[in-house]
């Protein structure tokens, strides 16, 4: 699955794909293919982006709009 705002967070916080990689601990090639889609993202990568980039996880796969929305917890 494609998710779009990888490479858009990514330009936005003008690193490149060898940057992410490295924080993620994978090889350049290996990102790139997150970002065309070619690959599955894991959850692990995913909870490191979201941190890195103080987004939610909602938001990079697009199920929201709203970069940085406050966890609301159950009381």
């Amino acid at each position: 699955m494609k998710f779009k705002r990888l490479k858009d967070l990514r330009e936005d916080h003008d690193k490149c794909q060898k940057d992410i990689a490295s924080i993620l601990g994978i090889s350049q090639q290996y990102y790139s293919e997150y970002e065309k889609g070619n690959r599955t993202i894991t959850v692990p990568h995913l909870i490191t982006l979201a941190k890195y980039y103080n987004t939610s996880i909602d938001y990079i796969v697009g199920l929201t709009e709203v970069p940085n929305q406050k966890n609301k917890h159950i009381s």
